[in-house]
């Protein structure tokens, strides 16, 4: 127990407690653009096919142009690009509930809706990358990465499951435009502080990586092994959405499919921090296996679930299997990839978790429709087993890919107080304590 403290703290004395709170709040309005965009559209529009139209085109816009950002990120740093599409974000979202309260026709709202997706800051993705380096530059060890990789999946957890709530409260207390309002409004301002974070200086950008007989150097085959097992567990969320709200309307009580859902995130937000008290000696692969063999196990129960206690128990214990499993698939991505491309790596792996997601609600919900919520958790089922056979039949390396080259410091003014940040040149972590 002590250990594991000790090891977040050192994460916190590499970022500073400013860092993390700030990325919090900044990928906040990710979580609440979908849901909100989705409510605010069916309530101005009276056409739940519209908004299914406007919540998708943001989705493919996040998909499509996610990784993109990260590319520019690991080109000229992390810095210009977030303040960039932060701005873009900003204006498209407050645009959106604009043109919906404005009663806009479904072409132009769409078009609006795939702007705000396109232009999504990928806070997560780019948080960790910056992290990361911020542990290889004080040469932090293993565990210390791990811890990283732990505390920023708890914190993604946490977002998506007080993002809806948010959302779902303002449309309850006043209007779905209040919460897609205060999402602008967040990522303007925590966008803006990311960005402008000192620790912004590790992720200064980098010339394109070397390419290979005038080719560009594929990542190797474990990363889109890993891409594939984020779609399926994106699959995996988008029909358990599916399958908890065909059930919970069946049953007469459709108000509680948020709070089923949100039990899910907290429990698996609970695990995801305490992967940081894992041993070294639970490799990445074994860590890989044995999460998606106890998602797969866990999800067979929803198969049989036809009452609501049932429900919240199933979904809530397979919650359990969720972070690990997300924490483990972008931890193999940062170990398998150049550190030239670790920002578009990390937005391309959250982009497959947004797509699975995306497909999975479209179809499960057809499939709820047609044979009831077991048909959308069957999806769950087999999207399961998909990420196990990827865990099984994938070959990962033992060691790192590449060698993580050192990064420069950030200069600091002259004469300026030096106790809180040691240099990475004695292998300690670099503090950015008070910023």
């Amino acid at each position: 127990m002590f250990g594991t403290v000790d090891t977040y703290r050192k994460v916190i004395a590499l970022t500073g407690p400013l860092l993390p709170f700030v990325s919090f709040f900044a990928r906040l309005p990710v979580a609440m653009s979908q849901f909100g965009s989705v409510l605010l559209v069916a309530e101005t529009s009276g056409s739940l096919a519209t908004a299914g139209i406007v919540g998708g085109t943001l989705s493919a816009g996040q998909v499509v142009f996610g990784p993109v950002l990260g590319r520019l990120a690991d080109r000229h740093g992390q810095r210009p690009v977030v303040l960039g599409a932060a701005a873009v974000n900003a204006v498209a979202t407050a645009a959106l509930v604009a043109g919906a309260l404005g009663h806009l026709a479904t072409a132009p709202l769409a078009a609006i809706g795939a702007v705000t997706g396109a232009s999504v800051p990928l806070i997560g993705p780019l948080a960790r990358s910056r992290s990361v380096a911020l542990a290889h530059r004080a040469k932090a060890d293993e565990s210390v990465v791990g811890a990283i990789h732990s505390l920023e999946g708890t914190l993604d957890e946490v977002s998506f499951v007080i993002g809806p709530a948010l959302v779902g409260m303002a449309a309850l207390v006043a209007h779905p435009a209040f919460a897609l309002g205060g999402a602008a409004a967040l990522v303007a301002v925590f966008g803006t502080v990311f960005a402008l974070h000192p620790s912004a200086a590790v992720t200064a950008g980098s010339p394109a990586p070397a390419r290979s007989g005038g080719r560009r150097v594929r990542p190797p085959g474990v990363v889109h092994s890993v891409r594939g097992t984020l779609f399926f567990q994106g699959a995996m969320f988008g029909a358990c959405q599916a399958g908890i709200a065909a059930l919970t309307v069946r049953l007469g009580v459709p108000g509680q499919a948020g709070m089923v859902y949100a039990a899910m995130g907290v429990v698996s937000a609970a695990v995801g921090l305490g992967m940081g008290a894992l041993p070294a000696r639970f490799g990445l692969r074994l860590r890989w296996r044995v999460a998606t063999a106890a998602g797969l196990a866990l999800s067979v129960p929803l198969l049989f679930t036809d009452s609501l206690l049932p429900l919240y128990a199933v979904v809530t214990v397979l919650g359990a299997a969720c972070a690990p499993h997300l924490i483990t698939a972008f931890a193999l991505t940062e170990r398998s990839v150049e550190p030239a491309r670790l920002a578009e790596s990390m937005a391309f792996a959250a982009s497959s978790l947004v797509a699975g997601q995306a497909v999975a609600l479209a179809v499960s919900g057809r499939l709820a429709e047609r044979y009831g919520p077991a048909g959308a958790f069957a999806v769950v089922t087999v999207a399961a087993a998909m990420c196990l056979c990827l865990a099984l039949f994938t070959r990962v390396p033992a060691a790192r890919a590449h060698a993580t080259a050192a990064v420069p410091a950030p200069a600091r003014p002259a004469g300026a107080d030096t106790r809180s940040a040691v240099t990475a040149d004695a292998g300690e972590p670099t503090a950015y304590a008070g910023r």
